[in-house]
């Protein structure tokens, strides 16, 4: 796992048109073999190319437009009777709302609401912001099933509609956490230069963090997706998610 002052010294060197961004320790992370092959190398140190400027070009972000309302609107028809059960078994085995919204930071540094099934029990936050955590008193019976299966953030595919989200782009942070994310990695707002996703490379091979610093090594495989943003590649992502719900990996 990366340190702290790991975290922390990251440096930028520019060249003409990217950026090297070059920690000054080698990663040693729990989940090294699975990003490695996609570092270059300058002398002894891992370097992530980042470019400058926009991320996607336009025809890029207008496929990927139209891939992600075909793919929010057949999953939202075809599920229907999915959610209909989920919402009656929240109704049916807890006190509260059906739904959870929730402020994150998308696009730009824009404010919005994503939406949830509700896996928590009410005021579950009253202490303030907390991350989610292996056996959280907070959770209830059924949520902890829809969590581990993914089913709770089936309403997202109504943030994807209304074009606060995509279907495959960084996961969409609190502020409270991004302030703690950039204080160790400032590198992290290059993730705000995309719309954040209902899954990522970071949720399918890190899965969800428990720390901040876990946040930290996450975005490092979410950095990665911005190097080569592709229809095959949101595919990829899509079908390994699809395989992390039916074998029930979430949090």
């Amino acid at each position: 796992m990366l340190s702290n002052s790991q975290i922390k010294e990251i440096h930028q060197v520019s060249e003409t048109d990217q950026s090297l961004t070059i920690p000054n320790a080698m990663l040693r992370t729990s989940f090294s073999n699975l990003i490695e092959h996609n570092f270059l190398h300058y002398t002894d140190f891992p370097v992530i190319l980042i470019n400058k400027g926009e991320v996607l070009d336009i025809g890029t972000k207008l496929f990927k437009r139209s891939f992600d309302i075909l793919f929010s609107l057949t999953a939202l028809i075809l599920g229907f009777p999915i959610f209909l059960l989920i919402t009656l078994l929240i109704k049916a085995t807890s006190k509260g709302p059906i739904f959870y919204k929730q402020e994150r930071i998308g696009l730009h540094e824009k404010p919005f609401y994503i939406y949830k099934f509700r896996s928590m029990y009410t005021n579950a936050e009253k202490q303030g912001p907390q991350l989610a955590s292996d056996d959280d008193p907070r959770v209830t019976p059924l949520g902890r099933f829809i969590r581990k299966t993914r089913l709770d953030e089936i309403p997202q595919f109504w943030n994807v509609l209304k074009g606060d989200m995509a279907i495959v782009g960084p996961r969409p942070e609190r502020a409270h956490f991004i302030q703690q994310i950039v204080r160790k990695a400032p590198i992290y707002k290059k993730l705000l230069a995309i719309k954040p996703g209902i899954t990522s490379i970071g949720q399918v091979n890190f899965g969800y963090a428990q720390t901040v610093d876990e946040m930290c090594e996450r975005m490092l495989l979410d950095l990665q997706y911005l190097q080569g943003i592709s229809f095959s590649s949101d595919l990829l992502i899509i079908l390994k998610t699809v395989k992390v719900m039916f074998q029930g990996k979430g949090k």
